[in-house]
């Protein structure tokens, strides 16, 4: 994996937690304006609405760069509009960043060796 690819996978790793963690204050904030006097709706729809956005130009970044297949793609899409999809994409593109570092030792050690 270069380097371009594994930065467009951290960067999308990276946004997917703190827009998961959004969007369930968005709807916090929704059930709090409709059983209170409370409107913070405004304001975290916004926050809620930048980190997505954010989270898709780097999932397309990240689909480019990586070549997943579309099954793949559409699962990293689909969890970044579930509630807690975030943390699911955050942890299993962890996974896959971490394996992608192991292979790239073993491919770097098989060289050395030879």
């Amino acid at each position: 994996m270069d380097l371009k690819t594994a930065s467009a996978l951290r960067r999308l790793r990276l946004v997917s937690a703190p827009e998961a963690v959004s969007f369930l204050l968005l709807l916090v904030c929704s059930v709090l304006k409709r059983t209170t006097d409370f409107n913070a709706v405004p304001v975290m729809g916004m926050v809620h609405g930048v980190l997505f956005i954010l989270y898709v130009l780097f999932w397309a970044d990240a689909w480019n760069r990586t070549k997943w297949a579309p099954k793949t793609a559409a699962l990293y899409f689909v969890l970044s509009v579930l509630p807690t999809g975030g943390f699911f994409a955050e942890r299993k593109l962890r996974r896959e960043a971490e394996d992608a570092v192991i292979a790239s030792r073993a491919r770097t050690d098989g060289v050395v060796n030879a």
